[in-house]
């Protein structure tokens, strides 16, 4: 009777032991390799952005209009003490028609912000959801691969590509005559 006794404490000792360790380690979700994404919405086209690429996301911040701006430049606005140019993202990326920006994403790598319509979540998948695209699929001039969500598969903007659209018209703004 005292030896059964002495296995089940044993025994409720173990498993108490092993439930307290199971939330010190890390928790293995199959696969570890694991990438974030926002959706977002331009128009009809529902695309992502690769989240370590941004650095915020706002909603409804107003910009104040400059002069001498492309058709992109939607103005500029202050995020946390920095003063920013607010670009128009379906129009740097070439798509068709205008809405309503309530959206605004930094660019981490520059200072720079870019304004589109819809945002729809974020999307935290393994690496097998990410697909690179070939050149029969490429879904825009401004894209580099796909990401499958729960319902559908977006392109990935390529933020690299819109950063050097940005670029290149700044440099045609600054060396147009001036009127």
């Amino acid at each position: 009777m005292i030896e059964a006794g002495l296995r089940v404490a044993g025994r409720a000792s173990e498993l108490r032991h092993e439930f307290d360790r199971s939330f010190a380690e890390p928790r293995f979700t199959g696969n570890s390799a694991i990438e974030d994404f926002l959706a977002i919405r331009l128009g009809a086209q529902d695309l992502a952005i690769r989240l370590p690429e941004i650095a915020g996301l706002f909603a409804d911040k107003k910009s104040t209009p400059v002069p001498g701006g492309g058709a992109a430049l939607l103005g500029i606005a202050g995020f946390r003490r920095s003063i920013v140019p607010v670009y128009d993202l379906r129009k740097l990326m070439g798509i068709p028609g205008s809405a309503v920006t309530r959206w605004i994403v930094i660019v981490a790598a520059a200072p720079v912000a870019l304004a589109f319509e819809a945002f729809e979540g974020q999307l935290r998948v393994s690496l097998d959801a990410v697909a690179a695209e070939h050149a029969q699929t490429k879904a825009h001039t401004h894209t580099q691969g796909f990401v499958q969500s729960e319902k559908m598969l977006r392109p990935i903007i390529d933020l690299r590509s819109v950063l050097d659209v940005i670029k290149t018209s700044e440099r045609s703004t600054r060396l147009a005559p001036s009127q």
